[in-house]
């Protein structure tokens, strides 16, 4: 099996950073629920909060660090090309997120890359069906890593947060 090709950029000096064969084993796992190249190519850029809230300003109207913006590659027409797009992750977001979730953070990273993909692929949760559907996909591609459902909570407790991830076509 061919794995994407993804382009690391780590912008920021922390611990906890995913290593590059976690990345494409999580992006692969997405591609093959999908009719992609699997050779398929996408950055991710692992990033402070200030880049995050400059650019959820710039494109989301939002001016607060985010825990994953998905920004697809649009193809000039009648080219090709094997590009998905651009993950930007918060590490201190996401970091802070997995704490109050009392989740590792390797998997709340894999959360934000699976979900940040799908929405690479056009998937979204605007609507009610659409979040259901994308949450299911969710779920499937985590479990297969062994992954609890990021979206269960226990009985009395508030649920968790859906990923604050809209790409700038669906939310600008």
């Amino acid at each position: 099996m061919s794995l994407p090709r993804v382009d690391l950029q780590v912008a920021i000096g922390a611990e906890g950073l995913p290593p590059q064969a976690d990345l494409e084993a999580w992006v692969a796992a997405v591609l093959a629920r999908h009719d992609v190249p699997a050779d398929s190519e996408l950055t991710v850029r692992l990033v402070d909060a200030a880049e995050s809230q400059a650019l959820n300003r710039d494109y989301r109207g939002k001016d607060r660090p985010t825990n994953v913006l998905s920004f697809p590659f649009e193809c000039p027409p009648g080219v090709t090309l094997p590009l998905l797009g651009d993950l930007v992750i918060c590490h201190p977001v996401v970091a802070q997120e997995a704490a109050e979730q009392d989740k590792s953070l390797a998997d709340h990273y894999a959360h934000m890359v699976v979900h940040g993909t799908l929405h690479l692929l056009g998937h979204d949760h605007l609507e009610d069906e659409e979040a259901e559907a994308m949450e299911q996909l969710e779920r499937e591609i985590l479990a297969e890593f062994g992954i609890a459902d990021p979206y269960r909570h226990d009985p009395g407790e508030a649920p968790g947060a859906a990923p604050d991830s809209e790409d700038k076509r669906t939310d600008a």
